[in-house]
């Protein structure tokens, strides 16, 4: 192990326990984990090191991420008072989107959980000039129809989206290619230079299925695929209730 990083987490040890906030912990270097920018449908290894500054041996039971693509964890079952600790595990990025702080839970066999925090943001290929949309009071076969616009986030070439198999069963789309003005993200509009697509997603009639047979609200994610970026996870929400 790194000389330099044993002396670290030593120096850090003995600061944390040495101010108020020397509760039973285990502490991170860095405090949060710069994880960067990635790419949507990454997979990426991430390694947490640390130390157990809480001046008792710690005996783990698991250890998890809160939130989704986290997984594959190696952590120790114990750390031993003023020792270092190596959390390790694998993050998928395919459904994720813009900036993110997920979070790593370890619990003892105490019941008491520990907490390790980072930081970063998924870059996808696409962006939508819309990824909400009102179905109202909706009843059963009766017909909604909404229109966005779509272009690849370097602006360069045009999307290739088409919806997958899942999101078939309920909805079909058409697509029409348009040069798009992108400058105010909030009023895009036809007529500038970046290259997009002009889609226009309609009902086939939602089924209502699963959890939502007890409830009356509507919830239904809308996901595309493409070609040129086969691991990206491009969706749009559609939500509203049932008459």
């Amino acid at each position: 192990m790194n000389s330099k990083f044993i002396a670290t987490v030593f120096s850090l040890a003995f600061a944390f326990s040495t101010t108020a906030l020397a509760d039973d912990a285990i502490r991170f270097v860095p405090e949060t984990y710069p994880i960067g920018y990635v790419n949507q449908g990454d997979v990426k290894h991430i390694v947490l090191k640390g130390a157990n500054i809480s001046g008792k041996d710690i005996t783990l039971e698991n250890a998890f991420g809160q939130g989704i693509g986290m997984t594959n964890f190696k952590y120790p079952t114990k750390i031993a008072k003023n020792s270092p600790v190596t959390i390790e595990f694998d993050i998928d990025f395919s459904e994720m989107d813009g900036q993110i702080n997920p979070v790593v839970v370890m619990v003892g066999t105490d019941g008491k959980p520990y907490t390790a925090k980072m930081d970063g943001f998924v870059v996808a290929p696409f962006f939508f000039s819309e990824k909400l949309f009102d179905a109202g009071y909706y009843g059963k076969g009766e017909k909604r129809e909404w229109t966005f616009y779509v272009w690849q986030t370097d602006k360069k070439d045009r999307p290739d989206l088409v919806l997958d198999s899942a999101s078939l069963r309920e909805f079909s789309m058409k697509s029409k290619n348009v040069m798009l003005n992108v400058d105010k993200i909030d009023q895009v509009k036809e007529g500038g230079k970046v290259p997009g697509v002009k889609i226009t997603l309609t009902t086939k009639g939602f089924l209502r299925e699963g959890w939502e047979l007890k409830q009356q609200s509507i919830r239904k994610i809308v996901a595309f695929k493409s070609k040129k970026f086969p691991r990206a996870t491009p969706e749009v929400l559609i939500v509203g209730y049932w008459k």
